[in-house]
């Protein structure tokens, strides 16, 4: 009996584990993938070589859990560095973890992952079928949320599927109103399902793409104040850009506003340097090229060759000039 029960580790080491992977969630942000990423391996290191002993089955549970978070974290982690292949490895392993204990909330995050990853690829059919799959494990669940409007709806907004795009927006609303979620703007990277804030930005990026200028610039109306006041400097800058895209492609494109707006964006700093910030800023850019004899463009393009010009964020430029994300 000692033997069958016995463990090599305890309940209160699993809850400092659990606490580390929450430590990780709150200062990712601050810190990005290149920093954080060490100690997301760490922390998976660690759980593997605990799961190499001898544990009763909660605990055991429970570390499968904190190993295919870590993973999850670490897919997540790859997804905003620009490493297409290590984070669909990575999701691919933590999707085994959360499928041996039926983790079923996970099981889903690790799906929203996945479709991230096909989003910032350009496989947008792709990024719809991984989110689609999260949303038949469990159609009504909190987790669909993030599944309908940051993979399907902003996919098919790609794909200049209106009537899709809407419909998922549509559904992600309904669930909104009808579960407790959390409040403000959690962080990107969390477990916990997402808020209204993060809906509606994610709900003027698949406006964007359908050529919807007054849906974005209301999206993004809805949450400037929750943005502004949150340490998300990622959120800021997403939703910045956002606005500055769609007032350039509006019937009369406010050149001067966009660019100011652009320009803010690079001058306040917009966090440690990641692949969907550089792709934004790169489709503003673009886009602004019919205007490049006007000042506030020219101003633009130059603080953009200065923001540019750290090592993290070249290598994360380089990915998106080579056209692996679109």
């Amino acid at each position: 009996m000692n033997a069958t029960t016995s463990s090599n580790t305890d309940p209160e080491s699993v809850k400092v584990l659990q606490r580390s992977v929450e430590d990780i969630v709150a200062r990712y942000e601050a810190r990005g993938p290149h920093r954080m990423a060490p100690e997301a391996e760490d922390l998976r290191r660690y759980v593997q070589e605990l799961l190499e002993g001898r544990q009763p089955p909660r605990q055991q549970e429970a570390l499968f859990r904190l190993a295919a978070q870590a993973s999850g974290l670490l897919g997540y982690m790859a997804v905003n560095a620009g490493r297409d292949s290590l984070a669909e490895a990575y999701c691919a392993e933590a999707e085994k973890l959360a499928s041996a204990i039926g983790d079923q909330d996970l099981l889903m995050w690790i799906a929203g992952t996945r479709s991230l990853n096909a989003y910032y690829s350009g496989d947008f059919v792709t990024a719809v079928g991984w989110a689609d799959a999260g949303v038949d494990l469990a159609p009504a669940h909190p987790q669909a949320i993030r599944l309908l409007a940051n993979g399907r709806a902003r996919a098919l907004g790609k794909m200049g599927d209106r009537t899709g795009a809407e419909r998922a927006l549509a559904v992600a609303e309904e669930l909104t109103v009808r579960h407790r979620l959390p409040g403000g703007l959690t962080s990107c990277i969390s477990f916990v399902p997402y808020g209204a804030a993060r809906t509606l930005a994610n709900a003027a990026t698949a406006h964007l793409a359908l050529g919807d200028t007054q849906r974005v610039l209301e999206c993004a109306d809805q949450i400037d104040d929750l943005v502004e006041q949150s340490d998300s400097a990622w959120s800021r800058a997403l939703v910045r850009l956002d606005v500055a895209t769609a007032l350039l492609n509006g019937t009369s494109p406010e050149v001067e506003h966009a660019m100011s707006i652009g320009q803010q964006v690079l001058s306040a700093g917009s966090g440690p340097p990641i692949r969907s910030v550089v792709q934004r800023v790169g489709e503003l850019n673009a886009l602004a090229a019919r205007w490049r004899g006007q000042p506030k463009v020219r101003e633009f393009v130059e603080a953009l060759q200065t923001w540019r010009a750290t090592p993290q964020t070249q290598l994360i430029a380089k990915v998106c000039d080579d056209g692996t994300a679109v």
